[in-house]
């Protein structure tokens, strides 16, 4: 996708994108750039909820320990 600029610096989000990431009017944008890219981040108007849920299913308990028992080791 391809989009335009124009003299103030303005572009227009495409709609597929738009939806995929649940951009709406109002939300905001985090623009990273690193040298080489820029990456373009949606920050949600809230945060906290917009993660809510989204450990779910993972063994985040087991991947903890396992990764202290890796540091041990190590050391």
């Amino acid at each position: 996708m391809q989009t335009a600029v124009t003299k103030r610096g303005q572009t227009v989000i495409p709609a597929p994108i738009r939806k995929r990431y649940h951009i709406n009017e109002g939300d905001s944008l985090i623009w990273i750039d690193d040298g080489e890219t820029i990456r373009v981040i949606p920050v949600a108007q809230d945060p906290i909820r917009a993660l809510r849920g989204s450990g779910r299913g993972e063994p985040l308990r087991a991947h903890l320990l396992a990764n202290r028992k890796e540091d041990r080791a190590r050391e």
